[in-house]
């Protein structure tokens, strides 16, 4: 009888124990591909940051662009009715001076010493008269000034010796200017009748 055939296995490479050398190839390899890992990991999260950075800046961006876009908005048409009041203010001082140059000049040029005694009445009332409407223009003016400045600027003025109807101020002064002429010709009223005394007396 025939011995029976004994089965020959071979160990296929698979089968076969790895060497030392191969287990730290393995390893080694494993190493790196860990360290590969980890680097792209890192790049990964720097360009999460990188890209939500940039998302914050760009929402910065628009909401700053769109505050600032209002403000500015908001800004110019408070800049433009201001400089539109400023101007008007700007005008109405410029009015304003103008007339007071002219009031000024007409009282600077008032002489009472130049009147004669016939056109007293006259240049007294002429003067008065110019004296009063330079009151009147300089309290009107000085009410719209202070009106638009929100305080008092410059305080009104009242007639002089506390008389606020110029008809009255100017009766007062007048009847000072009578006074005054009345001095200057007393002296050749009183000669004229002493002359006319003595020339009935010789007579």
């Amino acid at each position: 009888m025939a011995e029976p055939v004994k089965e020959r296995y071979v160990e296929s490479p698979e089968n076969q124990a790895d060497s030392p050398e191969e287990l730290d190839n393995q390893v080694q390899r494993a190493q790196e591909q860990l360290l590969q890992l980890k680097r792209q990991q890192e790049m990964i999260e720097r360009q999460k940051r990188e890209l939500e950075e940039l998302s914050r800046k760009q929402e910065e961006l628009e909401r700053g662009r769109a505050e600032m876009i209002e403000k500015l908005s908001r800004s110019m048409v408070t800049i433009e009715r201001e400089t539109y009041e400023a101007e008007k203010r700007v005008e109405q001082l410029r009015a304003t001076n103008a007339a007071f140059l002219q009031h000024l000049d007409a009282l600077e040029r008032i002489n009472p010493k130049n009147w004669s005694n016939a056109d007293l009445h006259k240049e007294l009332s002429k003067a008065l008269s110019s004296v009063d409407d330079a009151r009147t223009e300089f309290n009107k003016s000085i009410t719209k000034i202070n009106a638009k400045s929100g305080e008092e600027l410059l305080a009104p003025v009242t007639a002089i010796g506390g008389y606020d109807d110029a008809a009255e101020a100017g009766a007062v002064n007048f009847g000072l200017w009578l006074k005054r002429g009345l001095a200057f010709t007393l002296p050749l009223i009183v000669f004229g009748i002493i002359a006319l005394v003595i020339t009935l007396c010789l007579r």
